[in-house]
Protein backbone atom coordinates (compact mmCIF):
# COMPACT_ATOMS: atom_id res chain seq x y z
CA UNK A 1 0.00 0.00 0.00
CA UNK A 2 1.57 3.28 -0.85
CA UNK A 3 1.94 6.03 1.59
CA UNK A 4 2.28 10.09 1.21
CA UNK A 5 5.87 10.83 0.57
CA UNK A 6 5.53 14.16 2.65
CA UNK A 7 2.01 15.14 3.03
CA UNK A 8 -0.68 13.03 4.60
CA UNK A 9 -3.27 14.15 2.35
CA UNK A 10 -1.71 12.40 -0.19
CA UNK A 11 -3.11 8.95 0.44
CA UNK A 12 -6.09 7.09 -1.29
CA UNK A 13 -9.67 6.49 -0.53
CA UNK A 14 -8.94 2.79 -1.14
CA UNK A 15 -5.06 3.10 0.98
CA UNK A 16 -6.84 3.92 4.07
CA UNK A 17 -9.67 1.51 3.61
CA UNK A 18 -7.29 -1.38 3.52
CA UNK A 19 -5.20 -0.25 5.93
CA UNK A 20 -8.26 -0.67 8.13
CA UNK A 21 -9.32 -3.52 6.87
CA UNK A 22 -6.10 -5.66 7.28
CA UNK A 23 -5.35 -7.73 10.55
CA UNK A 24 -1.79 -6.64 10.36
CA UNK A 25 0.37 -4.20 8.44
CA UNK A 26 4.50 -4.60 8.05
CA UNK A 27 5.40 -0.93 8.38
CA UNK A 28 9.43 0.22 7.70
CA UNK A 29 9.33 1.84 10.75
CA UNK A 30 6.04 1.43 12.95
CA UNK A 31 7.01 4.58 15.01
CA UNK A 32 7.14 6.57 12.05
CA UNK A 33 3.95 4.80 10.50
CA UNK A 34 1.86 5.42 13.51
CA UNK A 35 1.77 9.21 12.83
CA UNK A 36 0.31 8.42 9.64
CA UNK A 37 -2.39 5.34 10.82
CA UNK A 38 -2.85 7.94 14.03
CA UNK A 39 -3.98 10.83 12.03
CA UNK A 40 -6.35 8.31 9.94
CA UNK A 41 -8.01 6.62 13.25
CA UNK A 42 -6.68 3.42 11.96
CA UNK A 43 -5.83 1.26 15.06
CA UNK A 44 -4.56 -1.79 12.94
CA UNK A 45 -1.75 -3.86 14.33
CA UNK A 46 1.54 -3.27 13.23
CA UNK A 47 4.62 -5.70 12.42
CA UNK A 48 8.23 -3.73 11.62
CA UNK A 49 9.67 -4.91 8.59
CA UNK A 50 13.21 -3.45 7.18
CA UNK A 51 16.37 -4.04 5.64
CA UNK A 52 17.86 -5.45 9.05
CA UNK A 53 14.75 -7.92 9.96
CA UNK A 54 13.76 -8.90 6.41
CA UNK A 55 15.50 -12.54 7.30
CA UNK A 56 13.32 -13.38 10.14
CA UNK A 57 10.01 -11.18 9.16
CA UNK A 58 9.72 -12.99 5.69
CA UNK A 59 8.63 -16.10 7.34
CA UNK A 60 6.89 -15.20 10.01
CA UNK A 61 4.78 -12.83 7.28
CA UNK A 62 4.58 -15.79 5.05
CA UNK A 63 3.36 -18.05 7.64
CA UNK A 64 0.90 -15.54 8.18
CA UNK A 65 -0.28 -15.03 4.75
CA UNK A 66 -0.46 -19.02 4.33
CA UNK A 67 -2.74 -19.17 6.95
CA UNK A 68 -5.12 -17.43 4.91
CA UNK A 69 -4.85 -13.80 6.82
CA UNK A 70 -4.31 -10.91 4.88
CA UNK A 71 -1.86 -8.29 5.14
CA UNK A 72 -0.38 -4.71 4.15
CA UNK A 73 3.11 -3.55 3.73
CA UNK A 74 3.90 -0.12 3.87
CA UNK A 75 7.37 1.77 3.85
CA UNK A 76 7.88 5.27 5.21
CA UNK A 77 7.23 7.21 2.13
CA UNK A 78 6.00 6.18 -1.18
CA UNK A 79 5.68 2.74 -2.77
CA UNK A 80 6.82 -0.24 -0.91
CA UNK A 81 8.81 -2.68 -3.09
CA UNK A 82 11.03 0.48 -4.85
CA UNK A 83 14.42 0.85 -3.64
CA UNK A 84 13.40 -0.83 -0.41
CA UNK A 85 13.29 -4.37 1.54
CA UNK A 86 9.73 -5.13 0.19
CA UNK A 87 10.69 -6.50 -3.21
CA UNK A 88 11.76 -9.12 -1.10
CA UNK A 89 9.18 -9.92 0.72
CA UNK A 90 7.03 -9.76 -2.27
CA UNK A 91 9.38 -12.00 -4.34
CA UNK A 92 9.14 -14.89 -1.42
CA UNK A 93 5.22 -14.39 -1.35
CA UNK A 94 5.22 -14.41 -5.31
CA UNK A 95 7.10 -17.81 -4.70
CA UNK A 96 4.65 -19.03 -2.44
CA UNK A 97 1.66 -18.65 -4.99
CA UNK A 98 0.30 -16.02 -2.56
CA UNK A 99 -1.39 -13.07 -4.69
CA UNK A 100 0.11 -9.57 -4.38
CA UNK A 101 -1.52 -6.34 -5.44
CA UNK A 102 -0.57 -3.14 -5.62
CA UNK A 103 -2.04 -0.35 -4.23
CA UNK A 104 -1.13 2.67 -6.10
CA UNK A 105 0.03 5.71 -4.90
CA UNK A 106 2.80 8.05 -4.19
CA UNK A 107 6.33 7.62 -5.94
CA UNK A 108 8.97 9.58 -5.37
CA UNK A 109 10.77 8.85 -8.40
CA UNK A 110 7.73 9.90 -10.70
CA UNK A 111 6.82 12.91 -8.52
CA UNK A 112 10.43 14.51 -9.12
CA UNK A 113 11.07 13.47 -12.61
CA UNK A 114 7.09 14.78 -13.33
CA UNK A 115 8.36 18.45 -11.41
CA UNK A 116 11.74 17.83 -12.91
CA UNK A 117 11.10 19.96 -16.37
CA UNK A 118 13.63 17.42 -17.47
CA UNK A 119 12.33 15.01 -20.45
CA UNK A 120 9.32 11.82 -19.49
CA UNK A 121 9.25 10.00 -22.65
CA UNK A 122 12.84 7.99 -21.68
CA UNK A 123 13.79 7.79 -17.89
CA UNK A 124 15.82 5.46 -15.94
CA UNK A 125 15.44 4.51 -12.50
CA UNK A 126 18.55 3.84 -11.20
CA UNK A 127 17.66 4.04 -7.26
CA UNK A 128 20.36 4.35 -4.70
CA UNK A 129 23.79 3.92 -6.03
CA UNK A 130 26.48 1.76 -3.69
CA UNK A 131 28.12 3.73 -0.96
CA UNK A 132 31.28 2.84 -1.63
CA UNK A 133 32.56 -0.46 -4.20
CA UNK A 134 30.73 -0.19 -7.29
CA UNK A 135 29.43 3.41 -7.47
CA UNK A 136 31.69 4.75 -10.14
CA UNK A 137 31.23 1.69 -12.48
CA UNK A 138 27.77 1.96 -11.93
CA UNK A 139 27.38 5.38 -12.89
CA UNK A 140 30.09 4.87 -15.85
CA UNK A 141 27.51 2.48 -17.25
CA UNK A 142 25.29 4.41 -17.94
CA UNK A 143 26.95 7.63 -19.64
CA UNK A 144 25.90 6.40 -22.70
CA UNK A 145 22.42 6.45 -22.65
CA UNK A 146 20.07 9.53 -24.09
CA UNK A 147 17.45 9.75 -21.08
CA UNK A 148 16.55 11.03 -18.08
CA UNK A 149 18.29 9.23 -15.10
CA UNK A 150 16.92 9.07 -11.65
CA UNK A 151 18.87 8.23 -8.58
CA UNK A 152 18.16 8.13 -4.73
CA UNK A 153 20.51 9.90 -2.69
CA UNK A 154 21.53 9.89 1.05
CA UNK A 155 21.44 13.75 2.47
CA UNK A 156 24.78 13.01 3.94
CA UNK A 157 26.20 11.73 0.37
CA UNK A 158 24.48 14.55 -1.80
CA UNK A 159 27.35 16.65 -2.31
CA UNK A 160 29.71 13.98 -3.01
CA UNK A 161 27.44 11.83 -5.35
CA UNK A 162 27.13 15.34 -7.42
CA UNK A 163 30.40 15.58 -7.92
CA UNK A 164 30.75 12.70 -9.11
CA UNK A 165 28.07 12.30 -11.26
CA UNK A 166 29.37 15.66 -12.68
CA UNK A 167 32.92 14.01 -13.32
CA UNK A 168 31.59 10.93 -14.92
CA UNK A 169 28.56 12.06 -16.78
CA UNK A 170 30.19 15.22 -17.93
CA UNK A 171 27.86 18.79 -18.02
CA UNK A 172 24.05 18.21 -18.31
CA UNK A 173 20.99 19.45 -16.97
CA UNK A 174 20.17 17.89 -13.29
CA UNK A 175 17.29 18.55 -10.79
CA UNK A 176 17.97 18.07 -7.27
Amino acid sequence: VSTPIGNLGDITYRAVEILNQVPLIAAEDTRHSRKLLSHYGIKTNLISYFEHNKFTRIPKILDHLKSGKNLAVITDAGTPGISDPAYKLIRGALAENIRVESVPGPAAFLTALAASGLPTDRFIFEGFLPPKKGRKLRITKIREENATIIYYENPKRLLRTLRQLNEILGDRPAVV
